[in-house]
């Protein structure tokens, strides 16, 4: 009898889906995901904090890794301290909180892990990590940490922490294996701590504009990290973590992903596509109407891939008028300073601080926003970028609160039915 019931259970147990058996820290089957990037704080952007590359009186420094290069080096650790220690704090996650988001998604770069061949990176973001670990149990805040650079920058965006014409991370195995080990460090540090970090997103917007060539790095990639993150334990290789991996879509439609990480083989995988509508000259120079109507046309793409799908970049602004927003010294796409663009009118009003914007640009920074969100919640839900910039109050989560266009409860709707 008692094999017969051991049988039994063997059967039934076999016959749960897959996905039962693990308990992830956040119920992404079940609820939405409602954040917001902390972007600019654990690794630079020119655009979010334009003072502290304007204070080195260094055109030369665009990025992070410049940043660290061509200044002293004890001047620039005293102004990256500073900037740690003041642009995120337990208050942020406090407002955070309050603002009923459920996630903040925390971008870091691999230098912050490990550093060599003489890059001139500074190291102490982890410690600032960990104090923003401990500030998301206070307020019951997710963080899903986010590899935003790589060796060799996967992308050629100064967010990556070094600008390049062309990105060499997928050209050399030396950067991929690099990226490797860190994420094996990432998933071994948070393993056990899915409660907090339920997610880790292996690399952040690899190009795959630029062709197969980075597509087909980045697919092996994402399938190692699969193996990394999802079977963290060194000491039993077939153990699994309950750690979600985020995966992006490398700027492919999310359908081409449909057939990549099948359920029930892969389990735990989360698809996350980003949507901007500020960096081409056609969409710049859209109506408001037109921004609000093409974002309310990306619904089907939210489930397409056939996984959970998390658009885990985008805002609420229209234009790409924002201060360094193209790269330090760049100009933007809507006044035409912009290389190859052509004007569409001036910024006045459209960027910087709130109170220079007019009440009708209010109300359709409020309209985009909940189409936005709307849309988004088509799928797995959205996390805004990002929660503050010091000239750019039009991308920032923050100010958005604090001026009206979004509101305190994230599921408040004075426009339910503008996507019809």
């Amino acid at each position: 009898m008692r094999f017969a019931f051991v049988a039994l259970l063997t059967a039934f147990s076999s016959a749960i889906p897959k996905s039962l058996a693990y308990t992830w820290g956040f119920p992404y089957e079940s609820q939405k995901v409602r954040g917001v990037n902390l972007g600019g704080w654990l690794v630079l952007e020119p655009w979010i904090t334009p003072s502290l590359f304007d204070n080195t009186g260094d055109s030369r420094i665009i990025d992070e890794y410049t940043f660290s290069q061509y200044q002293n080096r004890d001047v620039a650790l005293n102004a990256l301290r500073q900037h740690w220690e003041t642009w995120i704090t337990e208050a942020d996650f406090q407002s955070i909180a309050a603002a009923g988001l459920n996630h903040v998604r925390l971008p870091i770069g691999y230098w912050a892990f490990e550093v060599s061949n003489g890059e001139p990176y500074i190291q102490g973001q982890i410690e600032y990590m960990n104090r923003a670990l401990v500030w998301a149990q206070k307020y019951n805040i997710k963080v899903i940490i986010d590899l935003h650079g790589a060796p060799g920058s996967q992308n050629g965006f100064d967010n990556s922490g070094q600008k390049m014409d062309y990105p060499t991370w997928h050209t050399q195995q030396s950067n991929v294996n690099r990226t490797n080990e860190v994420i094996k460090q990432i998933a071994n540090r948070f393993k056990d701590s899915t409660g907090i970090v339920p997610a880790i997103a292996a690399l952040n917007e690899p190009a795959g504009f630029f062709g197969q060539d980075v597509i087909q790095v980045t697919k092996q990639f994402w399938l190692d990290s699969y193996n990394n993150i999802r079977y963290p334990y060194s000491e039993d290789t077939t153990r699994t973590s309950n750690t979600v991996l985020i995966i992006h879509d490398a700027f492919q439609p999310t359908s081409s992903w449909n057939d990549f990480m099948p359920y029930p083989t892969y389990e735990g995988v989360i698809l996350d596509t980003h949507i901007y509508q500020v960096f081409s000259p056609n969409q710049v120079a859209w109506s408001e109407e037109q921004h609000i109507q093409a974002v309310c046309n990306r619904a089907g793409d939210m489930t397409a891939s056939g996984m959970w799908t998390v658009v885990g970049e985008w805002c609420p602004a229209r234009t790409d008028c924002a201060k360094y927003l193209n790269g330090r010294g760049v100009g933007n796409r809507y006044e035409g300073t912009y290389p190859g663009s052509t004007r569409v009118g001036s910024c006045a009003g459209f960027t910087g601080k709130a109170s220079t914007f007019s009440t009708s640009y209010k109300a359709f920074l409020r309209r985009f926003w909940e189409a936005q969100t709307i849309t988004y919640e088509k799928g797995s839900g959205w996390i805004q970028w990002t929660w503050k910039a010091e000239e750019a109050d039009d991308w920032a989560y923050q100010a958005g609160l604090e001026n009206g266009w979004i509101p305190w409860n994230p599921t408040e709707r004075l426009h339910a039915g503008i996507c019809g």
